[in-house]
């Protein structure tokens, strides 16, 4: 299989994760979590991941000489890897912040708990999959953004 057949595979464990993420609290009858309780709790996680990224290009350009006064990583390098998943992550929580809040209202806020965690959990294997694997890397970009794909196109069908 070549690598765009990797990468398809990546995309559509992506999009079978995002049915977990939000079925998964349904179908398992978690009750009704009000939004304004389940959204920080939604959003905490990603948060913090964006924490230690943010953590770690700061640490990396306090202890090196050659990048302390912001310039350019080296192409490849783990720091402009890093600058890359943060770039993307920020991205994504935009996309979140933007659709998470509907879904809370409309499904209940143990699915955008679930998003939330699964977020993360994705996140790092997008990080992961950048140092190491390319179809990696695809299943961590579709395994954020499909499940709040799927979860704005599921609540969009329950609200009309």
């Amino acid at each position: 299989m070549g690598k765009r057949g990797k990468i398809a595979l990546g995309m559509i464990g992506g999009g079978l994760w995002g049915l977990l993420l939000v079925g998964g609290p349904q179908w398992l009858g978690f009750g009704y979590i009000p939004a304004p309780l389940a959204l920080p709790a939604a959003l905490l996680v990603p948060g913090l991941f964006l924490v230690a990224v943010i953590g770690f290009l700061a640490q990396r350009r306090f202890f090196d000489d050659t990048i302390i006064d912001g310039e350019p990583f080296a192409h490849g390098s783990p720091e402009e890897i890093a600058q890359r998943v943060l770039a993307n992550t920020v991205e994504q929580l935009v996309l979140a912040l933007a659709i998470w809040p509907f879904v809370a209202l409309t499904l209940g806020g143990a699915v955008a708990i679930s998003l939330g965690l699964g977020f993360t959990l994705m996140r790092v294997v997008f990080w992961l999959g950048y140092l190491i694997s390319p179809p990696l890397r695809a299943l961590g970009f579709a395994g954020t953004f499909y499940p709040t794909l799927v979860a704005a196109v599921w609540s969009i069908l329950i609200w009309v």
